[in-house]
């Protein structure tokens, strides 16, 4: 679909596999990437075609949560492949996690599954270097790109992880939420989320966006409070029912 402009020098770009959404703030002093898709030749293209947006280079990346298909294309923003690197941020329990998966039966697990999925997964995780973001935020830190624009990043609260970071571009009045926000399906309840507390974060998060937020989930279209909102209450149904295990 190519880059699309959600605000003034805020882009966001749709991709396979996963539809996953990676978004793009710039600034006088740089590029700010949020996410990185699923492998090293995946973060490659990205950086191909944020050319055709603007020459300056990636300064900052920001992993909204732990996922893989948000964060296995780092490595194409640090030091070797990219020099001066770019710091890479995420909360500290998503930084964690990513440490812990190099010593993980699980993890290892996963990545043989998803390497037998086909021709094309085999080589993603036949090349694929785990890097961990090397900033880490406990509740909120603020970013200067420069030229006026500032980007606020916050832990919310639990919900699709631990670890879900927004990305709030506040001149903009643009959100990049992750997962915390699913427009192209249902809420994903994985097995480290927290259904119980999940609605509560959604909430908090429409008060932080504050009136006419646009809020860009890491999978679908750009979606308005009203969807936030009516997520947050089917979400609570959820967990009322019993249908969903509730950990907070």
């Amino acid at each position: 679909m190519g880059w699309i402009e959600v605000a003034d020098g805020v882009f966001r770009r749709r991709y396979e596999p996963c539809d996953v959404t990676v978004g793009v703030v710039a600034g006088e002093g740089g590029l700010l990437l949020v996410d990185t898709r699923c492998g090293l030749a995946e973060a490659r293209e990205v950086r191909a075609q944020l050319r055709e947006l603007s020459s300056a280079p990636v300064r900052w990346v920001v992993n909204t949560h732990v996922h893989f298909d948000h964060v296995w294309g780092n490595a194409e923003f640090a030091a070797p492949r990219q020099l001066p690197a770019a710091e890479i941020w995420a909360h500290r329990a998503a930084v964690a996690a990513m440490r812990a998966a190099a010593d993980d039966p699980r993890a290892a697990e996963f990545r043989a599954y998803l390497a037998g999925r086909g021709p094309e997964w085999a080589a993603r995780i036949a090349e694929l270097v785990e890097v961990a973001p090397d900033r880490e935020v406990e509740r909120e830190h603020t970013l200067d790109l420069g030229g006026g624009r500032v980007v606020q990043l916050r832990h919310l609260g639990r919900g699709h992880t631990d670890g879900d970071l927004v990305v709030r571009v506040p001149d903009a009045g643009v959100v990049f939420v992750g997962d915390l926000v699913e427009e192209s399906g249902p809420p994903a309840f994985g097995a480290d989320c927290f259904p119980g507390e999940w609605a509560t974060t959604l909430d908090a998060l429409v008060a932080f966006a504050g009136p006419g937020a646009v809020f860009v989930p890491g999978h679908g279209e750009p979606v308005g409070e009203s969807f936030v909102r009516g997520q947050a209450a089917h979400i609570r149904a959820l967990v009322l029912e019993g249908r969903v295990a509730a950990d907070g």
